[in-house]
């Protein structure tokens, strides 16, 4: 058994690291509030761009975008891979990927090659081990990303798409569903699929200035820029609730562990006190 002298700094170290993880905690809690706001305003947005583009799709067929080619022969994918900067934020990262591995496996398996934009530089230090293409990458976002920082990135994916070096595009990020549950969430951004949510309509009266080739082409990158940006911001949420559940099991944990060696503290210092009393009697006795 170690002495009392061992077990006190023991003790003093794992309190120490209980101030920190607990500091840590709080932190999150606030920045998870914050980045829950963000995302309450970035998600409206997105979802009505995505429903304006698929209603100027259907509009006008006469024209067809290259950004909604949908090609039959899939040779080459884009993967925009969202992850955070940070570590302590549990299973998040790991979560998000496994789930690009099983879509990288996937296109691989049908013969297709993979190209991969990383978000984040866990993501980046991750993919880089591996043999994937890594053809843009962004991070250090800080807790409050701005689209013009993703504009950069997601260009060089879409430029591969219009001159069709890529044949799919896809997202994929942690999503935020409450404080204690984040789960990987993949879509696909091109070309864009119908929605199962949306009516179609049968009238369209939409008029175009200048034309609908500049508009339908501006308002896809927008579409893609904004459905990025949410991932990104989802991100954010998701690993402010990751961390604060990660901090307080961590603060947890500690303090169960202070109660087990101050336990083991006290039955040493309880044993040093009796082998000195057996001493004293022993002594007392001899003489």
């Amino acid at each position: 058994m170690p002495g009392t002298k061992e077990i006190r700094a023991k003790i003093a170290s794992v309190k120490n690291t209980q101030k920190i993880t607990r500091a840590m905690q709080m932190v999150a809690t606030s920045k998870m509030r914050r980045a829950q706001e963000h995302l309450r305003a970035a998600r409206p947005y997105a979802d009505k761009m995505r429903a304006v583009i698929a209603d100027l799709a259907e509009a006008n067929p006469d024209y067809r975008s290259p950004y909604l080619q949908c090609r039959a022969s899939v040779k080459s994918v884009g993967i925009i891979v969202i992850s955070t900067d940070r570590g302590l934020a549990g299973a998040l990262n790991a979560n998000v990927f496994k789930e690009t591995l099983l879509l990288i496996r996937e296109w691989q398996g049908q013969g297709a090659t993979v190209n991969l934009g990383v978000v984040g530089a866990k993501g980046l230090a991750f993919f880089r081990r591996l043999d994937t293409r890594i053809v843009a990458n962004v991070s250090h976002l800080g807790d409050r990303p701005h689209v013009k920082d993703l504009i950069g990135a997601v260009k060089v994916l879409l430029d591969a798409y219009r001159d069709a070096d890529i044949d799919r595009l896809f997202l994929v990020n942690a999503e935020f569903v409450n404080t204690m549950t984040q789960r990987p969430a993949v879509r696909q951004l091109l070309p864009l699929e119908p929605s199962a949510t949306q009516a179609p309509r049968e009238h369209w009266d939409y008029i175009y200035e200048p034309e609908a080739a500049q508009i339908l082409d501006g308002l896809l990158i927008r579409y893609v820029e904004s459905q990025v940006y949410r991932g990104v911001v989802e991100n954010v949420a998701a690993e402010m609730a990751a961390r604060m559940v990660a901090m307080k099991a961590a603060t947890d944990n500690a303090g169960k562990l202070v109660e087990e060696m101050q336990l083991i503290y006290n039955k040493a210092r309880q044993a040093a006190i009796t082998k000195e009393l057996a001493e004293i009697v022993g002594g007392a006795s001899a003489l």
